[in-house]
């Protein structure tokens, strides 16, 4: 028995939207802070505030079935992927590249939930998906030729590594997608955001311990503190609930159209807060990687029909 009731087809597209769009601005936004605070240190310190928020929808409702072991693994790889490891790939990746160069790179990921649809959830996936697999790559491709733009410290090698980073985001990015789909059969978006976060706090809590430790927290100024409030309130909290419960009505395959919200609106920060100019060739890898996003994202309605 489901845990919540579905919403509205025009509520959940509301709610996948809304969440990547949100996800789209804190990537763009967690460059100032990863300036400031350790990768892991930041981490740990998101999923401990977004504990903090979260703590009343730990309870399990009177409606919810028992966790079972395989519900319990999931979660766990759910969190691993999603959170932990998608964190550490998405904050390193962004301070050695530019939100723009983020963007594109993260453009990949509908079409990477529609292929793991395919092989995990046994959706059926148009052909024209993998022509939009192919346009992501030559979009990333494109955006590795390109000449970065990050910090002036930051060497041709560190934007390297950073884009392959951003790579094993989108990875991350896809598996939390397919596996959410899987979860939300039995739990409400609430408590997988809770159980999720949890997980995450203590998977990073070794890490975080050890650089608190020895970091200076009275050199950070208050505008940084309020700005990691925002990230931690939007990554754990805000955008897992709204797409668990998005993907309540909608497959995971369609669901990956509304992730074209994640690269648009990361690009939109690192130009509009961030000062970042994207060059020809950025612009031109956007182009493809959006065209990727159409051709893999919106395929006819019979491909979207689940097998049984």
């Amino acid at each position: 028995m489901q845990a919540t009731p579905s919403p509205s087809r025009p509520l959940a597209y509301a709610c996948l939207a809304l969440s990547m769009a949100l996800v789209g601005s804190y990537v763009a936004l967690s460059k100032p802070l990863a300036a400031i605070f350790p990768v892991m240190l930041l981490a740990w310190l998101r999923f401990g505030i977004g504990g903090l928020a979260m703590l009343h929808w730990l309870k399990k409702p009177l409606d919810e079935p028992p966790l079972t072991p395989r519900t319990r693994r999931l979660l766990f790889i759910e969190s691993f992927l999603g959170n932990f490891l998608f964190t550490l790939c998405m904050i390193s990746g962004v301070k050695l590249t530019t939100a723009v160069s983020a963007g594109v790179i993260l453009a990949a990921i509908p079409a990477a939930v529609a292929v793991l649809s395919w092989l995990i959830l046994r959706e059926s996936v148009a052909p024209r998906v993998w022509a939009g697999v192919a346009c992501a790559v030559i979009g990333i491709a494109l955006v590795a030729l390109s000449k970065q733009e990050p910090a002036a410290q930051d060497t041709p090698q560190q934007a390297w590594l950073g884009n392959l980073l951003l790579i094993g985001a989108v990875l991350c990015e896809a598996s939390y997608a397919v596996i959410g789909k899987t979860l939300t059969a039995s739990l409400s978006p609430r408590r997988i955001s809770a159980l999720i976060n949890g997980w995450g706090f203590v998977l990073s809590m070794p890490f975080g311990l050890w650089l608190a430790w020895r970091f200076d927290f009275g050199a950070v100024p208050a505008s940084a503190w309020l700005l990691l409030v925002f990230y931690a309130l939007a990554a754990c909290v805000w955008t897992v609930w709204l797409w668990m419960t998005g993907l309540k009505s909608v497959p995971a395959a369609q669901a990956g159209v509304f992730t074209v919200m994640l690269p648009i609106s990361a690009a939109a920060v690192g130009v509009v807060a961030l000062g970042e100019r994207p060059s020809t060739l950025q612009l031109l890898a956007y182009g493809v990687a959006l065209i990727g996003v159409l051709l893999a994202t919106l395929p006819p309605r019979a491909a979207w029909r689940v097998k049984r």
